[in-house]
């Protein structure tokens, strides 16, 4: 029975539909698909400067619209967390990673003040489905003499975390992915299936087909319903470790030879002519590493496969997408669907390498064949395969993110600036559509909401609910604007932001001053004006104060 806590006043169609099944009229309301990439960089894709092969994400953008000023939450598992609930992160209960520490902000899963949009959707009469990385439940640890085997699927120690945190318990009628973050894309860890922990996988198995496959499948069936449908389809690419399919690695095996200035400079060109960020492009940042030249690089070889493997996942996930746009075509729902895509941080400046075999990296693979974690880069351990466990590392990271600064984790632009794509043909009303409109996934939410004509619960099976965050973006849709967002804030482990209008206030780390930047005059954050307005300064360091402490950022771990 729809509680009218969650469905406000539906169409009338709607209710005749529910109410006598002899005079059905069709539900118009339209699907929602939200397509998330993993440590994608700003300017990957095509339609966003890039040189990677991106037809399918390209052609949404051409027959939708593109946003320039839109935010996420700077890493993996907070970003989830916000898209789901329409919550900061902390309020979510997730301001850092999937660890319990024991502070409200910081529980490690969606704690009980949260609504999900699957439950909220799935109550408004949608069909619901979720496909890939969830990585929003509290992550269970062993011992490190069981937690290797167990990652090497060699030994099996039950459920990846608390079932009633799995997407299934949170809204979703049917879910096929990981509950942890980090897969080996060739035999990934924490598959499930529902809740049924998938045992194996096929020889040729590599997990964004297998993504493309099920988003396929959820489709073509929910299809044959009446009702709309609700589907969430989150890859892990390009999210470390650097796996790829030979044959996509080949595209790309010469095109970063000449490195990674060469790469920024090229991006940045197309940029400049794509109208992107209209007559005033954000200038390109100087260069941060000036010992790392490109040309006394000794580590060159290993570094431009590096790149063109994450090029080859990227194209791949493409691939991926292609596909399910190809199913919503072929069963008659792409016109009405809402599609949004977006990355759900900046790339990865990380060397996983580092960090050796342990928690979430297995150190061998279930046939018992070596994983290497090459901190030397040996060009006899090339990344690409599923026994080599590597990331593009910082130089990579900055240049993909171009035109901005910094990555994944940080909260300057290019930590926590997506690019976003929005689709909908019998809704935004102009095709290949540049936004310059500021927004936050907290307005995901909002706009599902508005779409399903639904309402944001107080309370939901007898929980109460953390009120909404967030705007919906229909009128960006329709009319190309709306009012901007008083505030948009970010915490993570202590890299800290707050915008306000133009102004746009950064603490790169714990140890850093506050800077100020003018985000009208300088997008790319290469001015710090701190010291010429202090007043202002003062002032957005005390409410960002003010909303740390309203946001569950206080108190930390």
């Amino acid at each position: 029975m729809l509680k009218s806590t969650t469905i406000t006043a539906l169409s009338l169609t709607v209710l005749l539909a529910c109410n006598d099944s002899r005079q059905r009229v069709p539900d118009t309301r339209p699907n929602i698909v939200i397509i998330m990439a993993d440590d994608l960089g700003f300017s990957d894709l095509g339609s966003y400067g890039g040189e990677i092969n991106t037809p399918n994400l390209d052609r949404l953008a051409r027959d939708g619209m593109r946003f320039t000023q839109f935010y996420n939450a700077s890493r993996c598992c907070p970003t989830r967390a916000s898209l789901l609930t329409g919550l900061y992160p902390h309020q979510a209960g997730i301001g850092r990673m999937t660890m319990d520490a024991g502070k409200p902000g910081y529980r490690g899963y969606l704690t009980e003040n949260t609504v999900t949009l699957a439950e909220v959707l799935g109550r408004a009469g949608y069909n619901t489905g979720m496909v890939g990385k969830w990585h929003v439940s509290e992550t269970n640890r062993l011992e490190p003499a069981r937690q290797l085997p167990w990652l090497a699927h060699t030994e099996n120690y039950g459920p990846f975390s608390d079932t009633s945190q799995y997407p299934t318990a949170r809204g979703f009628d049917r879910f096929y992915g990981n509950i942890w973050g980090v897969v080996d894309y060739f035999d990934p860890f924490a598959l499930v299936n529902g809740k049924e922990q998938v045992m194996e996988v096929p020889g040729n198995f590599y997990y964004t087909d297998a993504i493309a496959d099920t988003s396929a499948v959820y489709v073509e069936d929910f299809s044959k319903d009446d009702r709309p449908f609700f589907l969430y389809v989150a890859h892990t690419a390009p999210h470390w470790p650097l796996q790829a399919r030979e044959e996509d690695i080949e595209k790309y095996k010469d095109l970063y030879k000449g490195g990674w200035e060469e790469l920024r400079a090229a991006r940045y060109q197309r940029i400049l002519q794509s109208g992107l960020f209209g007559s005033e492009p954000p200038p390109l940042p100087e260069w941060m590493f000036p010992k790392m030249k490109w040309e006394s690089n000794a580590d060159s070889v290993w570094d431009a496969r590096a790149m063109a493997v994450h090029a080859a996942m990227v194209d791949r996930m493409d691939q991926a997408i292609g596909k399910l746009i190809g199913k919503l075509e072929e069963t008659g729902e792409l016109d009405n669907t809402l599609i949004l895509f977006l990355s759900d941080n900046g790339a990865s400046y990380e060397r996983p390498s580092k960090y050796g075999p342990g928690f979430d990296r297995a150190g061998s693979t279930r046939d018992g064949r070596e994983v290497f974690f090459p901190v030397e880069k040996n060009i006899d351990q090339l990344p690409g395969p599923q026994t080599v466990h590597a990331g593009i590392g910082p130089q990579w990271a900055h240049a993909i993110n171009t035109p901005f600064r910094y990555w994944k984790s940080k909260i300057f632009d290019g930590g926590i600036c997506t690019p976003m794509i929005a689709h909908w043909p019998q809704g935004i009303a102009q095709s290949n559509a540049i936004s310059a409109e500021p927004g936050h996934i907290v307005d995901f939410m909002a706009t599902c909401l508005e779409l399903a004509q639904a309402q944001y619960p107080e309370e939901f099976d007898g929980r109460k609910i953390t009120p909404l965050q967030g705007s919906s973006l229909l009128p960006v849709f329709q009319t190309g604007q709306r009012e901007d967002p008083e505030y948009i804030f970010w915490e993570h482990f202590g890299s800290k932001g707050l915008r306000q209008g133009k102004w746009k206030l950064v603490q790169l780390d714990k140890k850093s001053e506050w800077q100020l930047f003018d985000l009208e005059k300088d997008r790319a954050e290469t001015t710090n004006l701190a010291e010429q307005y202090p007043d202002l300064v003062k002032q957005m360091i005390e409410k960002w104060n003010e909303l740390a402490n309203s946001l569950n950022v206080y108190p930390t771990p």
